[in-house]
């Protein structure tokens, strides 16, 4: 797997729920290239690197929610277990714990994703507060243009 496809890969995974940034453990699986039952065993052993913030586990609706609007999430449909969602910090302290090749590549890739997606957010958030008439808000409309067009079509 080449940079820009892994990190295509993953910014493809980053979804949001409860206002945060996250990545489902299964997705997390897939990208590291082990089952997800082997992430979530990494982090039971692990819980002390875990604190609140870092995983957490969806409620029945969230879950629900997810399956209603992504195909790719409709094998949790009948799934009993409840999925859990890591966030940026989470995927972090999780690299530290699985040890790979794979690993590193897809850690310098989450990395990478949450910085535009975090760039991304900050450049939209500014532009209501730029008058229309400014350079600076043309500025901020072609970042904006330059940044999406990075994530959508990388290099």
């Amino acid at each position: 797997m080449n940079m820009v496809s892994g990190l295509e890969d993953v910014q493809n995974k980053i979804i949001n729920v409860r206002s945060q940034q996250v990545i489902l453990d299964s997705d997390v699986a897939a990208l590291y290239g082990v089952e997800t039952k082997r992430v979530n065993e990494a982090v039971k052993n692990n819980l002390d690197k875990f604190p609140v913030g870092y995983i957490f586990e969806l409620t029945n609706d969230e879950k629900n929610e997810l399956v209603e609007n992504f195909d790719r999430f409709k094998n949790l449909k009948h799934s009993s277990a409840l999925p859990k969602v890591f966030s940026e910090k989470g995927m972090y302290m999780l690299a530290t714990i699985l040890k790979s090749p794979k690993a590193t590549e897809t850690t310098i890739n989450i990395i990478e994703a949450f910085s535009k997606v975090r760039e991304i957010s900050r450049t939209i958030k500014s532009i209501p507060s730029t008058p229309q008439s400014s350079p600076k808000y043309q500025e901020l409309m072609q970042k904006t243009g330059e940044l999406i067009a990075d994530l959508v079509v990388p290099d």
